[in-house]
């Protein structure tokens, strides 16, 4: 019974987490512009790409970035799945190929790139971030405190 309660909570706290990430980009922007708040765009290849799997799992869905994020940030994941069971739809895979030829066009994954509420770039990060949830974080601050109106 407990084994099934962990399993169960884990599964909630993933699908929970994964409720913050955008992925609709213009809805986004509308909601940095109203909250004040950055984009941290992440390009990822959720069902084959190890680099971006562990990023979620290790970064994105842990605790100190959730609760930086849900106050700092809003989240966007351009996902480029291959497996076809995670096919997306013809409008969202279309708007993930424009979001790609704007911020991506090496086509890096992940990719994890911090905007202003204009899309304008202020930093990139490339590949899994090794320093870390906290460093991660630090940085992420120090330049959306540099940039703040």
């Amino acid at each position: 019974m407990k084994s099934f309660l962990l399993v169960l909570s884990l599964a909630l706290m993933s699908f929970a987490s994964d409720h913050n990430w955008k992925t609709d980009f213009l809805q986004a922007q509308q909601s940095a512009q109203k909250e004040h708040k950055f984009i941290l765009l992440n390009f990822s290849g959720s069902d084959w790409c190890g680099p971006c799997m562990r990023m979620k799992k290790e970064i994105f869905d842990s605790p100190e970035f959730e609760e930086f994020a849900s106050k700092e940030l809003v989240l966007v994941n351009a996902d480029f799945p291959r497996q076809k069971k995670n096919k997306l739809s013809k409008v969202l895979q279309e708007q993930n190929d424009k979001l790609a030829d704007i911020y991506n066009q090496a086509g890096v994954f992940p990719n994890t790139i911090l905007l202003d509420d204009k899309g304008v770039v202020l930093k990139t990060w490339q590949g899994f971030q090794k320093q870390g949830t906290a460093a991660f974080i630090s940085e992420i601050k120090a330049i959306t405190d540099a940039n703040r109106k």
